[in-house]
């Protein structure tokens, strides 16, 4: 029986250059981005980060390759068999999400500490583990203004995992509506609702924000910025006249332009993680 083969795209990269071309990478197509330097348990180039990014087809990643500045030696290789699906785990370990939530992963214990509250994710096949900066900014916004969520209800644009709807509704919100455009995430997102007892709290669907009726408290939407301005329209009609829009998934030199299309929001506040912003925006009463 023929084993799975199944293409990925390295590159390069000085540090100072990696989150600009993760980026890029989830631009051409890339499902997943792996960072390595000399640091981790599988070693990047020597002096440089090497960013081995998944895709869905050989023709993507070669269309990828073709796409990337030479000088980043960008390459096609290929993962053998289906071992490398779960390889990720040996990695994902309890964490801090924000100073009362922790994070673990089903197959690891911890011990709770006193004021600690604790989400047990399985990522599976859907994006947010909870320890990229884009999602741990905007958990760490929504803690800041815990008080806002008391008893509201969250809307969660592209949710993924459903990290951040459920990091909301561990920090006091009533309900959340978490929706991704990937219908496996939104299966994800409810599975784990029911692995913290929050089913009932959390409705997870693919349905396109188009569709999405009423507005909302709080709205959060952890994307990219390619896919936030262009959404402007659709993504500040559901939030509620006063409420709060937090935007994450951007880079830094990206702000500006994030700022320049929800011009017609109040900018509250811009916390920044290594090279990512996250927008703390509040809707015109």
């Amino acid at each position: 029986m023929t084993e799975p083969r199944f293409p990925f795209v390295a590159v390069d990269v000085t540090a100072d250059d990696a989150d600009v071309m993760s980026a890029t990478l989830f631009e051409l197509g890339a499902e997943g981005v792996e960072e390595r330097d000399g640091t981790t348990l599988v070693k990047g180039a020597p002096g440089l980060v090497t960013l081995v990014a998944s895709f869905a087809s050989h023709e993507e990643a070669r269309e990828a390759v073709d796409a990337i500045d030479p000088s980043m030696n960008p390459r096609l290789e290929e993962i053998v068999g289906d071992a490398w699906r779960d390889a990720w785990k040996e990695h994902f370990r309890p964490f801090a999400i924000t100073a009362s939530i922790v994070v673990r992963p089903p197959w690891e214990a911890y011990a709770e500490k006193p004021g600690e509250e604790v989400l047990v994710l399985e990522p599976g096949r859907a994006f947010g583990t909870g320890l990229h900066e884009t999602t741990s900014l905007v958990a760490a916004a929504l803690e800041t203004r815990k008080a806002e969520l008391v008893g509201k209800t969250v809307l969660d644009v592209g949710c993924g995992s459903g990290i951040l709807a459920l990091v909301a509704l561990t920090l006091g919100a009533e309900r959340a509506r978490a929706i991704d455009v990937d219908a496996d995430a939104a299966l994800v997102a409810q599975e784990n609702a029911t692995r913290n007892g929050l089913d009932e709290r959390l409705d997870a669907d693919s349905s396109p924000i188009e569709s999405i009726g009423g507005t909302y408290p709080v709205v959060v939407a952890n994307i990219e910025a390619r896919v936030l301005i262009p959404m402007m329209p659709e993504l500040t009609k559901r939030v509620a006249r006063g409420g709060l829009l937090v935007l994450s998934g951007i880079l830094a030199p990206q702000k500006d332009d994030v700022c320049e299309a929800y011009a017609s929001f109040t900018l509250e506040d811009a916390p920044s993680k290594g090279e990512w912003v996250a927008l703390v925006l509040r809707a015109p009463l």
